[in-house]
């Protein structure tokens, strides 16, 4: 990161050719996450049992995508205790999903959290003149995208049935700024599986519908 800013500040940016190429460079950068994004929704459908109607589709999936177009997602329950929002006084709320629903709602929050950040280095670059941020974001995100949670699992096959990878996954685990402060402040902010905590949730009568 350190490194990233310090080799930000010598591109000379002044000249109207590299900052076009700085702005292109941002530009691609992000089409690319909106690419692995789509990817990834695909291969989490896909795995719910979509066949494709088109055979050279299926023939697409099968032998250059590696998937089996007939095989099924792992519909197992899951069910934790979402921490209460920061700020708030409500209880902490029991969820109860399955795999392909928790996958799809933590890509659409990969993507609100992306298309947020847009928002506002294009207020700052475009309104305050900022541009150095535009090389670091060119580069930091689309990292990132590569080595979220999602993408180990259905882009690099990583076995997402034990360590980090087991869902739920940690607050701060799409990481970001508000994912890190979720993460830091703390035992109240995690969530929690242990029976006890479940139980608890339920008497309290919060939460607990099954999420489709």
């Amino acid at each position: 990161m350190l490194f990233l800013m310090q080799a930000a500040k010598k591109v000379p940016v002044d000249m109207p050719n590299v900052l076009n190429g700085v702005r292109a460079g941002y530009i691609i950068s992000n089409l690319l996450i909106v690419g692995i994004c789509l990817f990834i929704k695909y291969k989490i459908d896909s795995k719910k049992g979509r066949r494709s109607s088109s055979f050279l589709t299926r023939l697409i999936e099968r032998h250059v995508l590696k998937t089996n177009p007939s095989s099924f997602v792992d519909m197992t329950t899951l069910k934790y205790v979402e921490p209460s929002p920061m700020g708030s006084t409500d209880p902490p709320k029991l969820v109860t999903t399955t795999v392909h629903a928790y996958d799809i709602s933590a890509l659409k929050s990969q993507f609100k959290s992306q298309v947020m950040a847009i928002g506002m280095l294009g207020f700052m670059h475009l309104y305050l003149k900022y541009t150095n941020p535009l090389i670091i974001q060119s580069i930091l995100p689309l990292k990132s995208a590569l080595e979220s949670n999602l993408a180990k699992i259905h882009i690099w096959g990583v076995d997402d049935k034990q360590g980090d990878l087991k869902r739920p996954w940690k607050a701060n685990a799409g990481g970001g700024i508000m994912g890190a402060l979720a993460g830091g402040a703390g035992g109240a902010n995690e969530i929690k599986t242990d029976k006890a905590s479940i139980e608890a949730a339920e008497r309290a009568g919060r939460g607990g519908v099954k999420e489709e």
